[in-house]
């Protein structure tokens, strides 16, 4: 009777059993599963962990502008950039610096009740804001509201200024999660954990903005920044001895 060594039937239960699935030849392990190959008759154990990290966003970016209609392209246009002007004082008045406004629209056009008879003129502008602190959200949108019939809110966003640590801070946990699998299997097999092959990081969620639409954020019950979250997924090759 042919007798194979305790690692690659362990390899063979891990990958074929102890999950529900049957892994092919060539496949690596996904997340949350391990696989013990023999390399050169040294043991070796692959391991996939994750790393979840949820952070609350410390930065909104607001969107808005103005809007007006007028039945001259001159007029509506100095009334625009008029309310416009009126906009950025008032954002400024809440405590966001100046170079955290930018201008992200500047639009004049004709507007047709019966093309191609000119009813008048549509001009608007619109500016990003960055609110760096999230607790004047309320403040800041009042202040938007309380422009005039011409201001326009157009959403929010809110994300954390500072993803590198953010990031930093799930690797950490997705290697110490890949390392406490291995320490776990290498002890199923009868083994120690010996030092790092190699380290893969693999697809994994970047953080990315929440977003929030005019209307939900007119609302001041929900105005709030939520939790952000990042993932990511690390394989780890140790050898075992």
């Amino acid at each position: 009777m042919i007798k194979f060594p305790r690692t690659v039937a362990l390899a063979a239960l891990v990958t074929m059993g102890m999950f529900g699935g049957i892994a092919s030849a060539d496949s690596g392990p996904v997340p949350g599963s391990a696989k013990v190959t023999v390399n050169d008759n040294r043991s070796q154990i692959t391991v996939v962990g994750e790393g979840n990290l949820s952070s609350i966003p410390d930065v909104m970016r607001l969107t808005a502008g103005v809007e007006v209609r007028r039945s001259s392209a001159s007029t509506a246009f100095a009334d625009a950039r008029k309310a416009a002007a009126k906009l950025t004082e008032a954002l400024l008045g809440t405590g966001i610096e100046a170079k955290d406004l930018q201008t992200n629209e500047l639009s004049l056009g004709p507007v047709y009740d019966n093309y191609p008879v000119v009813a008048g003129y549509r001009a608007a502008q619109g500016v990003e804001a960055v609110v760096r602190d999230v607790d004047s959200a309320d403040k800041v949108i009042d202040a938007v509201a309380a422009v005039g019939e011409e201001a326009r809110l157009n959403g929010v966003s809110f994300e954390v200024s500072d993803t590198h640590k953010m990031l930093k801070a799930a690797r950490d946990a997705a290697f110490e999660d890949a390392r406490a699998r291995a320490e776990q299997y290498a002890e199923l097999a009868g083994d120690e954990l010996g030092r790092v092959v190699s380290i893969t990081e693999e697809g994994g969620t970047p953080p990315s903005p929440i977003m929030f639409g005019g209307a939900l954020a007119a609302d001041k019950a929900s105005i709030s920044p939520g939790q952000q979250n990042i993932s990511v997924r690390v394989r780890v090759v140790y050898e075992l001895r």
